[in-house]
């Protein structure tokens, strides 16, 4: 079935209803009591916290009401009809380390796919009152105190002249992954780390040229590809393919051109 302009326009509206449902349930635990768990149990750690389940029941219940017939798939309670032409992905909180840390950098992400491709998308970071939204066909706008407006990335030819980022190099890359990253932060003029997807979010509103990431689900990325895409940018693996709706390796840029510089060495190591 054809995903029609008034259709998209529609679910569009949704979604920034879905950020708000989830921002209800995490705002009053940030910085709060948050319920922080480790998933893994010993030898391992990766926390998890009742804003992050509490805030993807929140959303799913707004689907099941509005759109029950949608599918959803979600971090932490899996797929429910991952088959449906229409499948949210859902990440609730991307970025739990940051947000028990109290630090507002987390991200709620949201995708929507329409026959397996991701042609919506929000990255909302609510502490903040920023929702940084991307539809197929219709660019990609920032929501935020009460206004609307535009992303667009910005040039930026060479990589000697960007603002790279990436989430844990440590913590995210292999050895032969973190040899690629340290060389591509070498070359470029500044490096941050530890800003999770709101990095994504920056290269759309043309703050950042550069993400650099390893290991990502679906639900890490594929809210991001509207949004980048619709800002103008490029959201790819490490051979310069178009990541779509996968995980792995992954690059945001905003230029081609310094996409292309940084690609000559994470192909090295793209798996």
């Amino acid at each position: 079935m054809a995903l029609t302009p008034e259709r998209l326009s529609e679910l569009d509206a949704f979604l920034v209803d879905l950020n708000r449902a989830s921002a209800g349930v995490i705002l009053p635990l940030f910085r709060a009591d948050h319920g922080l768990e480790n998933k893994k149990g010993k030898g391992a750690y990766d926390p998890v916290t009742e804003a992050d389940k509490g805030a993807e029941r929140a959303i799913r219940a707004l689907i099941a009401e509005c759109y029950p017939d949608h599918g959803v798939i979600g971090e932490e309670y899996g797929e429910d009809r991952p088959d449906a032409e229409f499948v949210w992905v859902l990440d609730p909180i991307d970025g739990t380390r940051a947000f028990i840390a109290g630090l507002p950098v987390w991200t709620t992400l949201i995708a929507l796919r329409h026959l397996g491709e991701p042609v919506l998308g929000s990255i909302g970071q609510p502490y903040l009152g920023e929702i940084f939204i991307g539809s197929q066909g219709s660019g990609s706008r920032l929501l935020a105190k009460g206004m609307e407006t535009p992303l667009k990335v910005r040039p930026c030819p060479k990589l000697t002249e960007a603002i790279i980022a990436t989430t844990d190099p440590e913590g995210c890359f292999s050895g032969a992954e973190l040899g690629s990253w340290t060389q591509v932060r070498a070359t470029a003029r500044v490096a941050r780390t530890g800003c999770d997807a709101y990095a994504y979010a920056m290269v759309a509103a043309g703050t950042m040229d550069l993400v650099i990431e390893a290991g990502l689900q679906s639900w890490d990325i594929e809210a991001a590809v509207p949004v980048i895409e619709g800002a103008g940018g490029l959201v790819t693996d490490w051979r310069g393919e178009r990541i779509g709706r996968n995980g792995g390796q992954m690059a945001i840029a905003g230029d081609r051109a310094c996409l292309d510089e940084a690609l000559v060495t994470l192909r090295r190591s793209a798996k």
